[in-house]
């Protein structure tokens, strides 16, 4: 019990970091949603990086190299280490810089004023949450997987269907309830108090999980000898990229675009203080990507190697059941909170973004009177717990492993990237082209998604190429297509969006 004792620590602590936050809550929906704009580069930095860091980076990821092996770290996290920060820089930046001076709060607010489309919300609000949600489910998942993971035999009489550990079911609630408990009250200064919180803590701790991961694992005195008799155990083709078909490997490298279009980053990026803010961001993030990917993808690698993980045990409580078994109770309890932490700083964001997306392009509340921000934030406050509610409880039915979820997630992201670069870079976008693309890429993914059996079967293909390839494909093909035929905005828009660019 040490071990959840000590999980329970941790979660009190994150409580109490969202309840002093609130205690500098203005009242207004500015703050409740944006902090004010009062966010530095550091908060800044550990707010991106914990909001991209998900489950779907370390409990999908280690299950994921067990099945496919050390390519994995090629697959996703090279090209997200340089890809994430060019997007910053190309795109987070400039809406910044948009929202600032508009008053944006939202992706949609953009694009409407950039289109002088005021119903594109209608088209683009659906597929966005839609596709949030699965999100959200893979870090809901990942934590039932955590806490099964970390508690399997501790309960000698009960849960003997989950191998006698807190069922999946009841630690997602816990964590559900913890996370929405401080977005509730703490709002976005508290979810980037916490995110800083978190992932510092879990930065720290996957570096001390991994060094003992190594020692339990390789079995030997020193560390060096160690790596060397882990990796030996293991199978050839896990050590290459052999279990990886080349098509399916350069796809992905389509995957990390889609952090252009989260609306948890958007929002993110418009609580900077100020454009100096994304300095630190855009120089460290790869530096961070490397230091947690590294030995997740290395410590799911060893653990397919014959009698590291035993029958019964799913791939996807693979980091949570090693850290239990190869570490005391005091350290267990400490890694455990560190993986936790690393999910569940993108579970604040996503609810705090659903929740702002839908008080300002649903019932299209605006900043006001006194109280009339008050009744804003109460409806933030109330579509969150809706969404927290919701989610949960799909979480109890989805079917798609951790991983296999998340690229679902993000390749229908990546294929709206081609609708947020156009709209900040070509001055040829029409609202039409972007209507064909967000409903090209609804339909694409809607059916694909079917076909492949709602993302259970794993190496799918959409007339012989990845989905993400024909979904990108498919959405800059028809955004581009219908924009050449249709009517531009107004050379008043333009001007606004494009001040230093001739009309052409």
């Amino acid at each position: 019990m040490t071990s959840l004792i000590i999980i329970g620590i941790y979660l009190g602590i994150l409580l109490l970091l969202g309840l002093s936050a609130s205690r500098l809550f203005k009242g207004t929906s500015l703050d409740y949603m944006l902090a004010s704009h009062t966010i530095g580069p550091f908060l800044l930095l550990m707010s991106l990086f914990g909001t991209t860091m998900t489950g779907f980076s370390m409990v999908g990821s280690s299950s994921a190299s067990y099945r496919v092996g050390i390519g994995m770290y090629g697959l996703m996290a090279s090209s997200s280490a340089i890809l994430h920060p060019l997007c910053f820089f190309l795109i987070g930046l400039k809406l910044w810089s948009l929202g600032h001076r508009y008053g944006y709060s939202t992706q949609i607010e953009f694009f409407q004023d950039r289109l002088q489309s005021p119903r594109i919300g209608w088209a683009l609000f659906p597929i966005v949450v839609g596709l949030v949600i699965p999100y959200v489910l893979v870090g809901i998942l990942s934590a039932g997987a955590v806490f099964n993971g970390a508690s399997r035999g501790l309960f000698e009489t009960a849960f003997a269907d989950y191998g006698h550990g807190i069922p999946p079911w009841l630690g997602s609630l816990v964590v559900c309830c913890v996370v929405l408990t401080y977005v509730f009250f703490g709002g976005m200064r508290g979810t980037a108090w916490a995110n800083a919180f978190q992932t510092s803590f879990f930065m720290i701790l996957g570096v001390i999980t991994f060094f003992i991961l190594v020692k339990g694992i390789g079995g030997q005195e020193s560390f060096i000898d160690s790596l060397k008799s882990a990796s030996s155990a293991v199978d050839a083709a896990n050590l290459s990229r052999e279990k990886m078909p080349q098509r399916e490997y350069l796809a992905f490298l389509l995957i990390p675009f889609s952090i252009g279009m989260f609306p948890h980053i958007f929002q993110h990026w418009l609580t900077a203080r100020n454009a100096d803010a994304f300095k630190l961001p855009i120089v460290v993030h790869p530096l961070f990507v490397m230091i947690v990917w590294a030995p997740c993808v290395l410590i799911g690698t060893w653990a397919s190697a014959d009698g590291i993980l035993p029958e019964g045990v799913n791939p996807t409580q693979l980091l949570s059941y090693l850290v239990s078994t190869h570490s005391g109770e005091i350290l267990a309890g400490l890694l455990t909170a560190g993986i936790l932490a690393a999910i569940m700083s993108s579970l604040d964001s996503q609810f705090l973004c659903l929740g702002t997306m839908f008080t300002k392009d649903i019932l299209k509340r605006k900043s006001g009177s006194e109280e009339e921000d008050r009744r804003t934030v109460f409806l933030a406050r109330s579509f969150v717990v809706a969404v927290v509610a919701v989610c949960y409880m799909l979480s109890l039915v989805v079917p798609g492993g951790i991983f296999n979820l998340g690229v679902w997630c993000f390749a229908g992201f990546s294929a709206l990237f081609p609708l947020v670069a156009a709209a900040l870079y070509w001055r040829g976008l029409t609202a039409a082209g972007v209507y064909a693309g967000i409903l090209t890429t609804g339909a694409l993914w809607c059916y694909e998604f079917y076909q492949s059996g709602y993302g259970v079967e794993k190496h799918y293909e959409f007339l012989g190429i990845h989905p993400v390839v024909s979904l990108v494909a498919g959405s800059t093909i028809a955004m581009i297509a219908v924009s050449f035929v249709t009517k531009r905005p107004s050379d008043a828009t333009l001007a606004k969006f494009f001040p230093d660019t001739p009309a052409s």
